[in-house]
């Protein structure tokens, strides 16, 4: 977590009123970290499309990126375990051990997919991929086969980061992660005639395994400082591996929760109308969402920090109500001017066809990234006070929510990015308003 203002006495009490400055102080240095890590979809889909049978190759890439964001997701949430769990050194040493076995146990989840006739089951059958994107789906993932090693080593080091206060070195690993995806990516587009799915893969794979190693180096100097071996303990009770795991578990649900989002989506647009098409397009569109709501990834970490009292309510969510107005502002923005034309035709060099459908589509998100910058602000409310069961509850109406909407899309055939929009954004607006109500009848309606 990024330095924290100094806004209170020593009694406890306000110092200072919180000011919407101090808000964006604390909060800028995690969306720009977060930005540079959305960055890297659009940047590989617009080199995708500079090469042949690009719809193809984007509808491939799409679902591979699909299934290792879902293979990796018990392990998106060991940067928090880390920051709350690692005190000492024997702390470090057993949340170290702690991510070797998550490592080895996804990792070999992804060689019995890729490598192993249950790709045929999960991606024709499953997910029923179209044969002519299905054929290029499984050499990506051969290639992303240590992707989740990757994220998994660098979240854990970047949780001893936070947890002693070395944030700006996350930030500039991020920099520096996006410099070697881009970097791969343009010198395989410029000096080989490799396939867009391969390009894509490669470019990932070499990102993360650079920032891995950036973590790597750089957490060496913490580890020496405070926690090497024969170290003083911060913690009177040392940590266990049961109560590790049990701390954890929650926070892996809650991620796995959140990204089902994504393979039930590819489900059913493999399954409706157009799927090669829809395939290509949605990549586009979720890419575009995802930037647009950089904001709100960011905002959950700055509420649990800055919310100290009923002083500081008014003013954070002032804030978030602020993001959400400037997120429903970027999406007309891009949508409803020259810029949706920029992005889709020059940026990303798609084909008309597509072009059109991704247009199209984004229009109907519009409401779908303010909705969820303010989700992200109760859920930091939440996280704050401890309730994380709540966000948990939250999470899972809202998967059975987009399950609910897309059923019927893939029964009676419905459109397939009109249907994704309709269950993405029908399903951010119940887990809203059961929020809402839920927060209101437990602690009343002053914090929101």
């Amino acid at each position: 977590m990024a330095n924290t203002p100094n806004l209170r006495a020593p009694d406890g009490s306000p110092s200072t009123p919180l000011r919407q400055w101090d808000i964006f102080l604390f909060w800028v240095p995690l969306f720009v970290s977060w930005l540079m890590m959305t960055l890297e979809g659009p940047l590989l889909s617009a080199a995708v499309n500079r090469l042949p049978n690009e719809v193809v190759m984007l509808a491939a890439f799409g679902i591979v990126i699909t299934l290792a964001i879902s293979i990796e997701s018990p392990i998106i949430n060991l940067l928090a375990t880390a920051t709350a769990r690692v005190k000492d050194r024997a702390s470090f040493e057993l949340m170290r051990r702690f991510t070797v076995h998550w490592i080895l146990a996804l990792t070999g989840v992804s060689i019995l997919l890729a490598f192993t006739p249950l790709f045929g089951l999960v991606v024709q059958q499953l997910l029923g991929a179209p044969e002519e994107v299905a054929v290029w789906v499984r050499p990506g993932l051969q290639i992303l086969t240590l992707w989740t090693a990757a994220i998994a080593w660098r979240r854990f080091l970047q949780g001893v980061l936070i947890a002693f206060n070395r944030t700006r070195l996350i930030a500039r690993g991020t920099i520096i992660r996006l410099f070697a995806t881009v970097g791969t990516a343009f010198a395989i587009l410029q000096l080989t005639d490799w396939p867009g799915v391969h390009l894509a893969a490669t470019a990932l794979m070499a990102g993360v395994m650079t920032e891995a190693v950036y973590a790597t180096i750089v957490v060496q100097p913490v580890i020496r400082k405070h926690l090497a071996p024969g170290s003083a303990g911060r913690t009177e009770t040392p940590l266990t591996y049961r109560e590790l795991f049990w701390f954890h578990l929650p926070l892996a649900g809650t991620a796995i929760l959140a990204l089902l989002a994504q393979p039930m989506v590819t489900f059913a647009l493999a399954r409706l109308p157009e799927p090669t098409l829809a395939l290509a397009a949605w990549p586009l569109i979720f890419h575009a969402t995802l930037l647009m709501r950089t904001a709100t990834f960011s905002l959950p970490e700055a509420v649990i920090a800055l919310t100290n009292g009923e002083a500081t309510y008014a003013p954070i969510r002032r804030f978030s109500l602020t993001l959400a107005g400037l997120a429903l502002a970027a999406v007309a923005l891009v949508t409803w001017t020259p810029l949706i034309d920029l992005y889709l035709v020059r940026l990303q060099d798609t084909t008309p066809d597509v072009a059109v459908l991704a247009s199209r589509g984004l229009a109907l998100f519009l409401v779908f990234p303010a909705l969820a910058t303010i989700v992200a602000w109760i859920n930091g409310l939440l996280i704050k006070s401890g309730e994380t069961r709540l966000v948990n509850e939250a999470m899972v109406i809202n998967v059975a929510t987009i399950a609910a909407v897309l059923t019927p899309a893939v029964i009676l055939g419905w459109p397939g990015i009109p249907s994704a929009a309709l269950a993405m954004t029908s399903s951010v607006l119940i887990q809203l308003f059961y929020l809402l109500w839920r927060r209101r009848g437990r602690r009343g309606p002053a914090e929101i």
